[in-house]
C-alpha cells in the first residue's frame, strides 16, 4: 500500500505536521540538526531544505520546525508534502527503525528510561493517558523528566518545543490535570530546557 500524506498545522507557527495513512516508526525520534539524522535517511533529506531547523519524528507523522520568518509556510508546505510522499513511497524508510534502535541515538526519545518513584509512576500515567495524545495532535511529545519538592519537570519535543503556547498549555493544562488528580503534591509545572 502506498503512503498518503496530508498536513496539519500546529499551534507552533514554526511547525507544520505532517501525517501518513501508515505506521512511520515505532519510537520517536528528534533530530536536531543534520549531524544527528545521519543515521536516518528521511530526516536527512528532509533537512537538505535550506530554511528547516528540526526534524520530528512519530509514529505516523512528521513534526518540520522552520528557522523562524525564514520563510512562509504557505509558501512551502505543499513542495515538503510532496517529497515527503516521494521519499516514503520509493521505500526510503526500509530498515530505518532497526536502524536507529541499534544504534542507541540520544535522539531517541524511547531510550530514556528511568526508573520512577511511585509519585512519578502515578503523574507518568496521568500524562500518558490524558495529556500525550492531545500533545501528539498537535505534533509534538512530552515526557516525564523528574519530580522533586513538588515540582513537576517535562520535556517537551516537536511542535511543542518552542512553540509560544506551551507555557499556558503547562499551566492551564497539565499543571491543573495533574493538581486534580494527585492533589496537593503538585505545585508547579515546568519543562526541561534540555
Amino acid at each position: 500500500m502506498n503512503y498518503s500524506i496530508y498536513m496539519e498545522s500546529t499551534p507552533n507557527p514554526s511547525v507544520m505536521k505532517f501525517v501518513s495513512n501508515q505506521i512511520l516508526i515505532n519510537n520517536s525520534h528528534e533530530f536536531l540538526n543534520i549531524k544527528a539524522a545521519e543515521k536516518f535517511d528521511l530526516a536527512k533529506a528532509i533537512f537538505t531544505f535550506p530554511f528547516v531547523k528540526s526534524v520530528f519524528i512519530s509514529n505516523n507523522f512528521i513534526s518540520i520546525t522552520k528557522i523562524d520568518n525564514a520563510i512562509d509556510w504557505q509558501d512551502i508546505a505543499q513542495h515538503i508534502r510532496i517529497f515527503i510522499l516521494e521519499e516514503l513511497n520509493s521505500g526510503i524508510l526500509k530498515n530505518q527503525d532497526s536502524t536507529l534502535q541499534n544504534s542507541k541515538s540520544k535522539n531517541n526519545v524511547q531510550t530514556k528510561i528511568k526508573k520512577y518513584t511511585d509519585i512519578e509512576k502515578k503523574i507518568n500515567i496521568i500524562l500518558q493517558e490524558y495529556i500525550t495524545p492531545l500533545v501528539e495532535s498537535d505534533g509534538g511529545y512530552i515526557s516525564l523528566k523528574s519530580f522533586h519538592n513538588g515540582i513537576v519537570t517535562v520535556s517537551l519535543k516537536g511542535a511543542c518545543s518552542g512553540c509560544p503556547s506551551s507555557t499556558i498549555t503547562l499551566k492551564n493544562g497539565i499543571e491543573s490535570i495533574l493538581k486534580e488528580k494527585i492533589g496537593g503534591q503538585i505545585k508547579d509545572v515546568i519543562a526541561s530546557e534540555d
